[in-house]
């Protein structure tokens, strides 16, 4: 298990562009971590060193985004609201996943049997000095 320690937004994002380096289409990375952790800062590195220019937002409210314009497509989605595992059919993450691009999920800790093998994980954690502490697991 590596662990990076993430001081700013900006380092985050970078962090975020560095894994897009190490993807390829059909990849999923499932992340976990309280509200704030920086997971959303993340996923906008991701995006941008996968090459699109789209604006990344939390798909809190929306449940998936989709940013196209990259070496692959990226699929982001958030499972916050999810209440129950039925309730992933209803959100096309099915889909996604059987699309020829990257599966993002937030909060993906809710329901990890609903990954496929192979997902990598990521723990988002703040630290007690306000800094942020990822692990690959």
């Amino acid at each position: 298990m590596a662990t990076t320690i993430l001081r700013t937004p900006e380092e985050t994002a970078h962090f975020g562009q560095a894994i897009a380096g190490t993807l390829e289409a059909g990849d999923v990375l499932a992340l976990s971590g309280e509200l704030g952790a920086g997971k959303t800062q993340f996923v906008k590195g991701l995006v941008s060193g996968l090459g699109s220019e789209c604006a990344v937002t939390s798909p809190t409210f929306t449940l998936i985004h989709e940013y196209r314009g990259g070496r692959v497509p990226i699929f982001h989605a958030d499972w916050y609201r999810v209440e129950m595992e039925s309730e992933l059919l209803q959100t096309g993450i099915d889909d996604c996943l059987a699309e020829d691009g990257v599966v993002v999920i937030e909060w993906a800790d809710k329901f990890p049997k609903s990954l496929p093998p192979g997902t990598r994980w990521l723990e988002f954690r703040i630290r007690e000095d306000g800094t942020r502490e990822v692990t690959e697991r």
